[in-house]
């Protein structure tokens, strides 16, 4: 096997993050265990990184032989207890519910060997919160990862007080070996992506709010004028407008600030359904 900073990861859900995340680790040479809650839900996360690795192979980016190796480094496991039991790194990949995480850790924890470094994948929770109640915080750490994984560049190191500096260099190390380009930030709402790019994005629904221009335009100044590869809007819709939506209302209340006040047009695009590419419909029509 590939000499890897964690020879064996496990991947706690096995959605469109979690397939990603579990991907970029086999490719790397890591063993991944996928975990999720149904046979069915583990079946389509594994789809999703053959059909990521097909066109790969396609466009000539991934050779067939590597396909076939990052496939046999991904097992899927249900039983939580037995994913995790010989890991060496578990990162949490389900969705932005304090809840939810603060669930999956508590048994974590539980199976897993103390020395594991516990990761999540969260893009905005306190990692205080979202960890609280872990035996060892200095094992604990983020990683926020971008969508989709395999082609996004960026990995957001995010550390608490209690993180150990050890456990930080090995995920730095583990970063490059992904070919991440990764930043280390502190614990804080938002962390430093999700609280510029949603402060953005909210000012820019304003605009629209207010007739400044229309979504296209708004984008443009953006794209054309500070090489921002998408608009704010477009990538909203990307994001889902109901994502984006918990995340303003999280970061508003967390942080006190005017910036991430919800504009009415935004509750109301999501009262109405329009969630943007998903539903079909946001800023942009995405139906075709």
């Amino acid at each position: 096997m590939t000499n890897v900073e964690f020879e064996r990861v496990t991947v706690i859900g096995a959605g469109t993050m979690g397939a990603g995340i579990a991907q970029v680790c086999a490719q790397a040479g890591a063993a991944v265990t996928l975990n999720d809650v149904s046979q069915d839900f583990v079946d389509r996360g594994l789809g999703t990184i053959r059909k990521f690795l097909d066109k790969g192979v396609e466009k000539g980016k991934v050779t067939e032989a590597d396909r076939e190796a990052t496939l046999s480094r991904v097992e899927p496991v249900l039983d939580v207890a037995a994913a995790v039991q010989s890991a060496d790194l578990v990162i949490e990949a389900v969705p932005e519910s304090l809840e939810l995480k603060n669930d999956v850790f508590s048994r974590v924890a539980g199976h897993c060997s103390s020395s594991a470094v516990l990761a999540t994948n969260t893009s905005s929770l306190s990692l205080q919160k979202v960890f609280g109640g872990i035996a060892e915080p200095g094992r604990c750490i983020g990683m926020h990862f971008f969508n989709p994984v395999p082609i996004m560049k960026l990995l957001e190191i995010v550390r608490l007080q209690s993180t150990d500096s050890g456990v930080v260099e090995r995920v730095q190390s583990f970063a490059g070996q992904l070919t991440k380009e990764a930043i280390l930030v502190h614990d804080s709402p938002g962390f430093a992506t999700s609280r510029l790019g949603v402060c953005l994005g909210l000012e820019a629904i304003r605009m629209v709010e207010a007739g400044v221009a229309s979504p296209v335009d708004i984008d443009k100044a953006m794209e054309l004028g500070y090489r921002h590869p998408m608009g704010p809007l477009k990538l909203t819709d990307l994001v889902g407008l109901d994502v984006r939506l918990a995340i303003a209302e999280y970061l508003d209340e967390e942080l006190d600030s005017p910036a991430f006040g919800v504009p009415q047009l935004m509750r109301d695009m999501v009262a109405q359904g329009k969630l943007g590419q998903k539903s079909g419909q946001g800023f942009y029509d995405w139906s075709d």
